[in-house]
């Protein structure tokens, strides 16, 4: 298994001004701002299910710019409709990577139903999206992260993680200031 943070500060290692980032529920959004707080990464803070959704909008209205949305398995399986939509639509420049500890983080570490045979990326494969893998090992980090970050897509990687808890490096909490950033950092 792969050390969380780690893996995220891979993802994110040299990312320029190009990717657009939407950091999930608890965990995604801790393990991005620790990986360097910047304005063109999007935490969401209450929102959970709602990373793909809004990752794709973001492609889909900005179509010369990568977006990657890092994510939890548990907000991943709240939000399993969403990769339907993804499949449908089929915008190239969407990354989705689901951070899979097999547990419900926010709510006290019990097992999560990837934990009881549930396959994420089998999922996504099912609803349309070309590019799937499941990477596990840091031997095959570079191989994630190459997919997530240029790939043509959409793209779907379950990184199977560590449950091993990391200190909290919180983003903002203001939702309006993390907005304004946002969009300001977009050019919109």
């Amino acid at each position: 298994m792969l050390d969380r943070r780690a893996a995220v500060k891979a993802l994110l290692n040299n990312r320029g001004e190009n990717l657009l980032v939407v950091a999930g529920l608890g965990a995604p959004a801790w393990d991005c701002t620790a990986a360097g707080d910047h304005d063109l990464t999007f935490p969401l803070w209450g929102a959970m299910g709602g990373a793909v959704p809004i990752g794709l909008g973001l492609a889909i209205a900005q179509p010369d710019r990568r977006v990657l949305v890092v994510t939890g398995d548990g907000e991943m399986l709240m939000g399993l409709g969403s990769l339907t939509a993804v499949g449908a639509r089929r915008p190239a420049n969407l990354a989705i990577v689901a951070l899979d500890n097999e547990r419900y983080g926010e709510t006290g570490m019990q097992r999560s139903n990837t934990g009881r045979g549930t396959n994420l990326a089998g999922v996504a494969k099912a609803s349309g999206i070309p590019v799937v893998a499941t990477v596990g090992s840091a031997a095959r980090l570079d191989e994630a992260v190459s997919l997530a970050r240029s790939a043509r897509g959409p793209v779907f990687v379950t990184l199977k993680i560590d449950p091993a808890a990391h200190d909290l490096v919180l983003p903002p909490r203001d939702g309006v200031l993390l907005t304004e950033r946002f969009r300001a950092a977009l050019g919109v």
